[in-house]
């Protein structure tokens, strides 16, 4: 039986990876900042986040915060793996973050260096962003008569659940360095899912497209967060949508 380790294990990603890999017979640990017992706050590291790593065979890293603190992190959880021995270290990242000038993106990209130069084995998956992502940008809006969305962005969303099997896939196997990206099925405008998300949510709003500027917003409305040739997912946006009303 091997042990694996899920950092963020009781997130949106990391709960799901977690029963996958438990319903496959794997004995898994959970750690994120509140989870007992191995509660740890990767940015601090410590004696508490040995404990967690120790005679663990692989860790997959899901753990991330837009607000910061993920380089650190990942340091901390490196250098951990590297005293516990550990074998396998499979990390979630994002389609694009090597194209759009984006500052997470760009701690993304950092996280993938501090990876592949760790001298552990390693995995590196890179997905387009879950049909969540989107869903809370409408929602913020929620309350306004009116829909604003960057004009001219498109999106290609994924069913989380898909990437979650295809993590678990990966931490069951060897290391095999940065593997095929996944993205959803279909590249959709913004618009497109803000109408649909509208009509599955009985809301009535005028949509209204803002241009914006800078670096970022232009390689966003370039697609250099899409991968239409590596269009995998099978879950489609208002399928997910579908599945929230349920």
């Amino acid at each position: 039986m091997t042990t694996i380790l899920v950092t963020g294990g009781t997130g949106t990603l990391g709960r799901l990876v977690t029963e996958r890999l438990r319903a496959d017979g794997h004995e898994v640990r959970v750690l994120s900042r509140h989870a007992q017992p191995y509660a740890v706050d990767l940015r601090e590291g410590g004696e508490a986040l040995d404990a967690a790593v120790a005679g663990v065979d692989t860790i997959v890293h899901c753990a991330s915060s837009p607000r910061g603190g993920d380089e650190q992190a990942a340091a901390h959880l490196i250098a951990a793996a590297r005293r516990a021995g550990v074998g396998h270290l499979v990390y979630i990242s994002i389609v694009g973050i090597d194209r759009v000038p984006f500052g997470y993106y760009k701690s993304k990209l950092a996280v993938e260096k501090l990876i592949e130069e760790s001298g552990l084995g390693w995995t590196v998956l890179r997905t387009t962003q879950f049909h969540d992502l989107p869903v809370m940008l409408f929602e913020v809006q929620a309350k306004s008569p009116v829909l604003l969305l960057p004009a001219g962005v498109p999106d290609q969303p994924i069913e989380v659940a898909e990437v979650a099997a295809r993590l678990a896939e990966l931490a069951s196997g060897p290391p095999a360095g940065r593997v095929e990206d996944m993205g959803g099925p279909e590249v959709r405008s913004l618009e497109s899912l803000a109408r649909a998300w509208l009509k599955a949510t009985g809301r009535k709003r005028a949509v209204v497209n803002v241009p914006l500027l800078g670096k970022a917003y232009r390689a966003f409305r370039a697609g250099g967060h899409l991968t239409p040739e590596h269009a995998v997912g099978k879950g489609t946006f208002e399928q997910y949508l579908a599945g929230r009303r349920r």
